[in-house]
């Protein structure tokens, strides 16, 4: 089974620009990781500033050591900094699903 994580974060609308650049940063070295079978972040359209997060990992081994590494430790020491908040993260145990 893998696991899915589905949720959300909150990034104040006057800091987006300057939380794209670690928010970037965070889904580039995530997608790097052996068992990331997905991440990503997207902007709602109608509320400036809630992120989509949806991240998707092989099982819950490849999950527990992308939480150890040093760009996920950076990520959550530029939260105070970039007044992200409301974190919302929900995890699922998931097959391979089908196109539908």
């Amino acid at each position: 089974m893998a696991v899915l994580i589905i949720g959300t974060i909150r990034v104040p609308a006057g800091s987006l620009d300057r939380a794209r650049p670690a928010m970037a940063m965070m889904v580039s070295a995530s997608r790097a990781e052996a068992g990331c079978l997905a991440y990503n972040y997207a902007e709602d359209v109608l509320d400036p500033g809630l992120i989509h997060v949806v991240e998707r990992w092989v099982d819950d081994a490849a999950l527990r050591a992308h939480f150890l590494t040093p760009h996920v430790a950076a990520w959550r020491s530029a939260w105070p900094l970039l007044g992200i908040s409301d974190r919302r993260l929900t995890r699922f145990l998931v097959d391979e699903g089908s196109p539908t």
